[in-house]
């Protein structure tokens, strides 16, 4: 018969051959559920700001501008998106970006996949019928930790026997982004469209005021550059669809609601 305390041996390492069996079966299966969890902001990223989520969308493709005016500001459409999307539009050529609106395109036309307006086109550099390769990449804000949330434990370092020596600290980069513009409390806040010329802003504002919808202009910085927005609102829930479908009669097809 076997001491006692050989078969315990035997049996804790059997069972720890068992467990690494099945952590290896959970990963190549994809069972592991590491793989699908969000991305998660950089903790310097202030709350509120926008966080690319390419969880949500992402495509690298073959886009075109057509040459023909566009209503509606910086936009880009694609025939596999499914909801409406705020993006960071990217062109890798020049380094050039741009953060406009993700629509569904309508028709499916012969050429590149990705169809842009003409404000879009000329943020990104790219000229009237020539294709170019753009990447796309939906955005979302960062939100606050849930209140209660335990901050991460500091990290103790082991005292150094000798005195260091502080390394040159390098100034920080300062990042080139949009600050889009915030929607109004009280309601709901339509975002009719992103223009790079301060007059087709207006002229998109004054043509809402005229057909009785509240709107106004906001200017967004990206860089050195300047954007304008259009927004209309705000509306109570209840009547916000309405009010958006309005904004569409007056020919801003584009228009979509903000998150609250």
């Amino acid at each position: 018969m076997s001491h006692p305390g050989v078969r315990n041996l035997i049996f804790t390492a059997a069972a720890g051959l068992a467990l690494m069996g099945c952590d290896t079966m959970r990963q190549a299966t994809g069972m592991d559920g590491g793989e699908g969890s969000p991305a998660v902001a950089a903790p310097g990223v202030p709350v509120g700001a926008d966080v690319e989520a390419p969880q949500a969308y992402q495509t690298t493709d073959r886009a075109l501008w057509d040459g023909r005016p566009s209503l509606g500001g910086i936009w880009v459409a694609a025939s596999d998106v499914k909801t409406p999307e705020r993006v960071l539009m990217v062109n890798p050529a020049n380094g050039r970006s741009v953060k406009g609106a993700l629509f569904r395109r309508e028709r499916e036309n012969p050429g590149p996949k990705l169809q842009l307006s003409s404000d879009a086109a000329e943020a990104l550099g790219l000229l009237a019928g020539q294709p170019a390769t753009i990447r796309v990449t939906a955005l979302r804000r960062k939100e606050a930790p849930p209140a209660g949330a335990a901050a991460p434990a500091p990290v103790a370092t082991p005292a150094a026997s000798a005195p260091a020596v502080a390394a040159p600290v390098a100034a920080p980069a300062v990042a080139a982004t949009v600050t889009a513009p915030a929607p109004v409390s009280g309601g709901r806040t339509i975002r009719v469209g992103t223009f790079s010329q301060p007059d087709n802003a207006r002229r998109a504002s004054d043509r809402l005021n005229e057909g009785g919808v509240n709107a106004r202009v906001a200017e967004a910085r990206q860089g050195d550059r300047s954007f304008w927005t259009v927004l209309a609102g705000p509306a109570t829930p209840a009547d916000a669809p309405s009010l958006l479908a309005k904004v569409k009669g007056l020919g801003f097809q584009d228009a979509y609601l903000l998150a609250r």
